[in-house]
């Protein structure tokens, strides 16, 4: 089989085979850490986990880095006003960040680099564009020079008035041109900063991914991916620097890029207040589910996020879990043959990780045993032939199910949700997570736990070993 997926740089489908046989490189655009990230931050991390699922299954070696950025106004603003350092907020939430991710069934990536651990890098990226007059140093910040890369824009396929007409753009009078973007700036005494060539200061968000993704991948990466928001400017722009350091090797091979979630028919976004947060929506519905609604859709189409959507794939798991349950209940104990990932099943993936078709394959699969499962129950057929037949059709339903992250458990365990055992982990969690606020001094979610657990019957004790709970 060819995998083949949309290359945005390019504009088509295209074979995809990595440069060097014996290692593939990805790259992905990971989190600003300085709150709970929403469910429409969550459609990349699953879509691209089933294509590195997919990547080490074909080509063996795949190096997949996925980025923490804890260095940002954002974090700045957000530990100012709780009166900590940013570590206090970016160490929270990069941990809250995983934990929502594994719950999603995302793997966690081969490397997962942090910006303030590369600034060294950093420095040393920015002062080769200097050097090479890609870029220039003006009143403590150092800026890149658009027009001293002639294929700016091939990414987003606009001329620069274009593409500036519909960005946040902003404007400086030490900027030569308005498109100029920061490669670094001045950190005052209470900002986070480091010394370098051109005064104390930090780096700008574009150039931490461009010196990263060099630091672990190499100069030339075989696939760079993230939100279609983030095309312009920020993989516009690492674009530029990138090549342009880089003596103008090209950055990526592949650009790919998965549609927004819509809320309420606008794009779900923090600015407009209609997002819905991975941390409260794992915790309300059965994990796996959300990550089906985030693959029901084709990953580079928009996707209609609601309740309903939510329900349905509740339903579908309902239905998917109860045809393996229903087969397990009429086979002796150890029948699972091995069985291939079904071929319809690996080539809709091939086709630009076509997950809808995937997915309808395995519907199509589980509707073939609960037809033979009648049959058997029914007396119509019998013998070891439709057993093992049935038998091979359940492996198959699992094995196909796996490489998208699911039926990844029981059906017991599925169908027994919400029991106690459940319930006291999930208060365990929130204690836990309690304390973790509180210690970095955001004392309104630390109430809201408490008032939220008080509300359940669930009463806290500070006692010298800790907190402990107990049911009124």
């Amino acid at each position: 089989m060819t995998l083949r997926l949309f290359n945005s740089l390019t504009r088509r489908v295209e074979d995809f085979q990595p440069e060097d046989p014996a290692r593939t490189t990805m790259y992905v655009c990971g989190p600003t850490v300085y709150n709970y990230v929403h469910i429409g931050n969550a459609r990349g991390p699953v879509v691209f986990d089933v294509l590195a699922r997919l990547l080490r299954r074909r080509f063996g070696r795949l190096d997949y880095a996925r980025n923490i950025t804890d260095v940002d106004d954002k974090i700045n603003a957000a530990a100012a006003e709780q009166g900590v350092p940013i570590s206090a907020i970016t160490d929270r939430f990069a941990v809250a960040y995983r934990e929502d991710m594994a719950a999603l069934g995302v793997a966690p990536p081969d490397i997962e680099p942090e910006a303030t651990r590369h600034i060294p890098q950093i420095i040393a990226m920015v002062e080769r564009l200097v050097a090479a007059g890609n870029a220039y140093a003006v009143e403590g910040h150092v800026l890149f020079a658009v027009a001293s890369f002639e294929a700016y824009g091939k990414l987003s396929r606009r001329e620069l008035e274009d593409m500036l007409a519909g960005a946040r753009v902003e404007v400086a009078p030490y900027k030569r041109d308005p498109g100029d973007f920061v490669l670094w700036k001045p950190s005052t005494g209470d900002l986070p900063g480091w010394d370098s060539p051109w005064g104390h200061g930090r780096p700008g968000w574009h150039i931490e991914c461009s010196a990263m993704a060099a630091a672990h991948l190499g100069e030339t990466i075989d696939i760079h991916a993230g939100g279609v928001d983030l095309q312009f400017p920020h993989h516009e722009n690492e674009i530029a620097q990138s090549e342009c350091a880089h003596g103008g090797k090209p950055f990526a091979r592949f650009w790919l890029h998965n549609g927004m979630l819509n809320f309420g028919g606008a794009k779900m976004s923090k600015s407009l207040g209609n997002i819905e947060k991975v941390h409260d929506l794992v915790r309300a519905h059965p994990p796996e589910a959300l990550r089906h609604a985030l693959m029901s859709a084709h990953y580079r189409q928009p996707l209609d996020w609601s309740d309903a959507l939510v329900e349905q794939s509740v339903r579908t798991l309902d239905r998917l879990y109860g045809t393996l349950r229903d087969i397990d209940a009429l086979l002796p104990a150890g029948t699972a043959p091995d069985v291939a990932i079904p071929d319809a099943v690996e080539a809709a993936l091939d086709d630009d990780l076509n997950t809808p078709q995937a997915l309808a394959e395995l519907a199509a699969i589980a509707g073939n045993a609960r037809v033979l499962r009648s049959a058997i129950g029914n007396g119509e057929t019998s013998g070891v032939g439709p057993l093992l037949a049935l038998a091979t059709l359940g492996a198959s339903l699992r094995t196909g199910a796996r490489v998208l992250g699911l039926l990844q458990q029981s059906p017991a365990a599925w169908f027994g949700r919400g029991t106690s055992g459940d319930d006291d982990a999930r208060i365990q969690a929130l204690v836990e997570e309690r304390g973790a606020a509180k210690q970095a001094r955001d004392f309104t979610r630390a109430d809201a736990i408490r008032d939220q657990l008080a509300g359940e019957g669930v009463l806290l004790e500070d006692t010298p070993q800790g907190v402990r709970w107990k049911r009124a």
